[in-house]
């Protein structure tokens, strides 16, 4: 009967040591796993945003995309009123109508020239037998004058035919020569008439590039963010309608103190936990470390040359690949946060 009390007196005990040998467990375990990692919970998911921005100013016909819907590339995404452009085009069509034919006139012109040239050719040659013919008669009339055998006045008339002769070869020589300067001016007019059809046709192929530039496709497979645009607005060129997210691809970046990155190197691999997602942990990659700090890549970074100095610890910015990503897609949200962790063996 005086033995019984004694188990009740050792069970604190026994429960103390119990709670002891956990604590001591638990204590040790965290003290390894922080002497043989580096971890850090600044840390979230990054993906490329893809901005959605118009090349053309108009009022809005009708928008195809909704918040946060899941697009493809080449999907129409927005429309804008065209008909402006549409009718722009077709007087540039006409134009060019206009100038093909001014430079067909412009061909059949100089044709036409050439051919008037090449009679006035045969004139000239014409009129050349002709003076070389009267100057033989005035050279034989002379001769037969001197000898009496023929008239004075037929002497008389020969001098004549060959003054005549003269003229008229000097004549058609000018006439060709005139004509040649003509052939000049119609084959530069004829040049100005066919750059004048290719400067059309370019302005015609800017324009409908421009009027491509009235259907707004998606850039990249993702998601739609937040829209900011409506059916019957007016925009501007530039002005932000909304944001593909791209969800081919993401990333993540560790923030790490400045202490712990010394044994961090590219290649090492990572265990990343998702907040919103404590039970599954995800694996990685080191990709690259920032060769600054956050800090100093800032809007307004700091300058301890200001007088106003307090040390404060930095974090350097690293990138960490996620390893097969088709298996957390459904996870991956840009901007969640994260646990990293870093074996270091």
């Amino acid at each position: 009967m005086t033995n019984s009390p004694k188990p009740k007196k050792n069970l604190p005990k026994i429960i103390l040591s119990i709670v002891i040998l956990i604590g001591a467990y638990i204590g040790i375990t965290k003290y390894r796993h922080a002497t043989t990692h580096e971890e850090t919970d600044n840390a979230q998911i990054e993906t490329y945003f893809v901005p959605i921005l118009p090349r053309v100013a108009g009022f809005v016909k009708s928008v195809h995309a909704h918040d946060y819907e899941d697009v493809k590339k080449g999907d129409v995404l927005v429309e804008i009123d065209s008909e402006e452009a549409k009718l722009a085009l077709s007087e540039l069509v006409v134009d060019l109508e206009q100038a093909k034919i001014d430079v067909s006139a412009a061909r059949a012109n100089v044709s036409s020239l050439q051919k008037s040239i090449q009679a006035q050719e045969s004139q000239v040659k014409t009129a050349a037998y002709l003076k070389t013919k009267a100057e033989r008669d005035v050279i034989r009339n002379t001769e037969l004058e001197k000898a009496k055998a023929i008239p004075h006045q037929q002497w008389i008339e020969g001098n004549d035919q060959l003054e005549l002769a003269n003229i008229k070869y000097f004549g058609t020589i000018d006439e060709l020569n005139s004509s040649k300067s003509k052939l000049a001016i119609l084959e530069n007019a004829t040049k100005r008439a066919e750059n004048m059809v290719k400067n059309k046709e370019v302005k015609i192929a800017q324009q409908k590039l421009k009027l491509s530039y009235f259907t707004i496709l998606a850039p990249a497979t993702g998601k739609i963010g937040k829209k900011s645009i409506e059916p019957g607005q007016f925009i501007q060129v530039s002005q932000p309608l909304m944001t593909v997210v791209d969800q081919r691809s993401f990333w993540v970046i560790a923030n790490f103190k400045e202490t712990q990155v010394k044994q961090l190197k590219p290649g090492m691999v990572a265990e990343m936990t998702i907040d919103a997602y404590p039970n599954e942990i995800i694996k990685g990659k080191i990709i690259s470390i920032s060769e600054s700090t956050g800090a100093k890549t800032s809007l307004l970074p700091p300058d301890n040359a200001s007088g106003n100095f307090v040390k404060v610890t930095q974090r350097v910015p690293v990138k960490i690949s996620i390893e097969h990503i088709e298996k957390y897609k459904s996870y991956l949200r840009a901007g969640l946060s994260l646990e990293v962790s870093i074996p270091l063996n």
